[in-house]
């Protein structure tokens, strides 16, 4: 990556769109990849990660964090018995 161009990253959330957007770099983005259903990786001409979009992001969000929290819990019960 550009050190002119590297900064401290930023989330913007877009609510009337329900759109989370990580940015990483304030690179040029030259392609970008799905990498899982309303997830998308955005990358640079070196195809290095320069951002992260997510869409339907509260639902998504509250997915994931059920989801990890739900697998600590079992994990937890496995090891309480």
């Amino acid at each position: 990556m550009s050190d002119s161009k590297q900064s401290a990253p930023q989330m913007n959330y877009f609510k009337e769109e329900d759109i989370l957007h990580l940015l990483i770099s304030e690179e040029v983005e030259a392609s970008s990849i799905e990498i899982s259903p309303n997830v998308t990786a955005e990358l640079n001409q070196a195809g290095e990660l320069i951002g992260v979009e997510i869409l339907h992001a509260s639902t998504y969000l509250r997915d994931s964090i059920l989801e990890s929290v739900q697998g600590k819990l079992l994990s937890l019960a496995k090891a309480s018995s």
